[in-house]
C-alpha cells in the first residue's frame, strides 16, 4: 500500500540530535535491535533480530521536575510492508509522529516488519518459511516488543509511560488490529488511510480515483477500457490483435496479462497535496487530453483519439518504465511460473512478503467494479487474474490439493478479525482522506454511515493516501492541516485526562 517518505530525509538524517536538555543525542539513522520471538505459539524456536530506530529528542520525564508531571509517551510506528529504514524520517517532527511526541514531551520508535527490511525470523521468504508471517503474529511482535524492549535512553527498561501506536495504510489498519486484539497495551492510536476492512475483491479502489481524476480523463479512459473489454471478450481476432499492436503488446499472448492497463492508474496513489507537474499520472492524462495544444472538454476527445493517444503513450514510453530492457511479452506474462520475479526467496522483497499476506489473509485485489458501475480496468481483469498468481509465489506450499485461502473468495474473509469496519476501541483516531485509492476499505467508507465519536473519531480532510502523516502536506491544504491539528488536540486532551486519574 506504501506510505509517503519524508521529503527530505537525507538533510534531516545529517543534522544533529539535540535533546530538551541541550545533550547531543545519537542520529537518527542509529539502528537498534531487539530479540524478537520467531514464533509467538512457541518460544522454544528461538529469536532473530528486530530492527528499530530511536530518538528521545522531545522526552521529559516527570523525575526531572521538583513539581510531580506525568511522563511523556512513547509514540509507536511501523512502516509495515517496507524496509523501514526509508521511513525513519517519521522520528522527526517533520511528520505527525514528530509533532505529536513534540507537543507531549514524548519519545518516538519505528519498528521494522517482520519479514521485511532486515528483519527476518528466517533467512529466505520461501512459502515455508513465510508461514511465520502472520496478522496475528505481527500483532504479537508489538506486545512483545512493547512489554520488552530496553530503549536506548535514560530509564528506558522503565518509563512508566503512555504508548500511542500510529500507523498509516496497512500499518494504521495495523494499528486498529492490535488495539482490538490487545486491550489496554496501548494508552491511545492514530490510523491514518487505514484499510481495516479486509476485501476479496477491491474494485472500490478505483472509485475515488474516478471520482477526483480530471473529468476529460475519466471519461475517455472508460471509452478506452469499455471498448478493450468488448472486443477482448468477443471472437474477432482481428481487432484484438489491433488492440494489443496499439499498445505496444502484440507479442503478450494472455489477454487479461494484456487487458487491465492498470499501472496508470495505480499511479494515483503517488500523488499528494504538494504534487505538481511532471507526476505520473498528470502525464498520463496530459498525453490523452492534451491535443496540439489544446485541452480536451469535460467529456473528452472520444474513443479514437483516446485509444491512439493512450496506446502511443503506453508504447512509447510507459512500458519502458515497468519494463526495462526485457521483452515485453516476458515482462508482462504473469503465467510464466518459473520467471525471477516469481521465484526470488532473498530477503527484502517487499512485494513477495506483502504477496503473501494478500494471498493468506486480506486479498484486497483491484479489479473491475460490478456490472453498471463506469469501470477504469478491463472487466477481463477479475480478482481470480490475481489470486491465480498465488500459487506462482509460493508453489513450495500451494497445489491443487493446498490452495491459498483467498482462492476460497469472499468466505475466506467473513469472520473479519480484528473489528475490521464494526471495531470499537477508546482512544482510537481515524483520519481519512477523500481522494484516498483506500477510502473504501476504510471506515470513511462511501456506503458506510459510522459516526465519529468522542472516543473513537474519524477526522477526513480532501487529502491522499496518508496525507495528514506528513507536515509539508497539512501545509500545503488546509483540510489536511486542520485534520492534523485536531487530532494533535484530542490527543492533548486524552493525555491529560490520564495525568488527572
Amino acid at each position: 500500500m506504501h506510505l509517503p517518505t519524508v521529503p527530505n530525509a537525507e538533510e534531516l538524517m545529517q543534522r544533529p540530535v539535540i535533546s530538551r536538555d541541550g545533550t547531543e543525542l545519537p542520529p537518527y539513522n542509529t539502528t537498534y535491535y531487539f530479540d524478537q520471538l520467531i514464533d509467538h505459539n512457541d518460544p522454544s524456536k528461538g529469536t532473530f533480530q528486530q530492527r528499530f530506530w530511536h530518538t528521545y529528542e522531545f522526552y521529559e520525564s516527570g523525575e526531572k521536575h521538583l513539581i510531580p508531571v506525568h511522563t511523556g509517551p512513547v509514540i509507536f510506528f511501523t512502516p509495515g510492508e517496507e524496509n523501514a529504514f526509508q521511513y525513519i524520517g517519521y522520528l522527526t517532527n517533520v511528520t505527525f509522529n514528530g509533532l505529536l511526541s513534540q507537543a507531549q514531551n514524548g519519545t518516538t520508535i519505528v519498528l521494522e516488519h517482520r519479514f521485511f527490511g532486515l528483519s527476518n525470523p528466517l533467512p529466505s521468504l520461501t512459502g515455508e518459511n513465510l508461514r511465520y508471517l502472520t496478522l496475528q503474529q505481527s500483532i504479537d511482535d508489538i506486545e512483545y516488543f512493547v512489554k520488552n524492549v530496553r530503549l536506548p535512553m535514560p530509564s528506558g527498561n522503565n518509563l512508566n509511560a503512555p504508548w500511542i501506536m500510529v500507523g498509516g495504510s496497512y500499518s494504521g489498519a495495523l494499528t486498529s488490529y492490535t488495539m482490538d486484539n490487545k486491550p489496554g497495551l496501548f494508552y491511545a492510536g492514530y490510523a491514518s488511510s487505514a484499510p481495516v476492512q479486509a476485501m476479496y475483491d477491491y474494485w472500490g479502489y478505483f472509485e475515488p480515483i474516478r471520482e477526483n481524476m480530471p473529468a476529460n480523463c475519466s471519461a475517455d479512459v472508460e471509452a478506452v477500457i469499455e471498448h478493450i473489454t468488448q472486443v477482448f471478450e468477443g471472437t474477432n481476432t482481428t481487432a484484438i490483435q489491433e488492440i494489443k499492436d496499439t499498445f505496444g503488446m502484440g507479442s503478450v499472448q494472455h489477454l487479461d496479462d494484456a487487458a487491465g492497463l492498470r499501472s496508470n492508474l495505480w499511479d494515483w496513489q503517488n500523488m499528494q497535496p504538494t504534487t505538481g507537474p511532471g507526476a505520473a499520472f498528470y502525464d498520463f492524462c496530459d498525453a490523452l487530453e492534451v491535443k496540439n495544444g489544446t485541452v480536451a472538454p469535460v467529456d473528452g476527445w472520444g474513443l479514437n483519439h483516446a485509444v491512439a493517444a493512450w496506446g502511443a503513450y503506453w508504447k512509447e514510453s510507459y512500458l519502458e518504465t515497468m519494463c526495462g530492457s526485457e521483452d515485453v511479452a516476458t515482462c508482462l506474462d504473469s503465467y510464466d511460473s518459473t520467471a525471477t520475479y516469481f521465484t526470488n526467496t532473498t530477503i527484502d522483497n517487499p512485494y513477495r512478503s506483502w504477496n503473501w499476506i494478500l494471498c493468506n489473509e486480506l486479498s484486497f485485489s483491484q479489479s473491475s467494479p460490478p456490472p453498471g458501475i463506469p469501470a477504469l480496468v478491463s472487466r477481463v481483469v477479475q480478482p481470480e487474474y490475481d489470486i491465480r498468481q498465488c500459487y506462482y509465489w509460493y508453489s513450495d506450499v500451494f497445489n491443487t490439493t493446498n490452495a491459498p485461502p483467498m482462492a476460497n473468495g469472499a468466505a475466506a474473509l467473513s469472520d473479519q478479525r480484528y473489528g475490521g469496519w464494526n471495531v470499537s476501541v477508546d482512544h482510537l483516531i481515524f483520519a481519512n482522506g477523500k481522494r484516498d485509492p483506500w477510502r473504501e476499505g476504510t471506515v470513511s467508507a462511501d456506503s458506510l454511515d459510522i459516526p465519529s465519536t468522542a472516543s473513537q473519531p474519524i477526522l477526513v480532510s480532501d487529502g491522499f493516501h496518508a496525507s495528514d502523516l506528513i507536515v509539508d502536506f497539512g501545509e500545503a491544504d488546509p483540510s489536511v492541516g486542520a485534520v492534523q491539528q485536531q487530532a494533535l488536540e484530542i490527543f492533548a486532551t486524552w493525555l491529560s485526562e490520564r495525568k488527572s486519574i
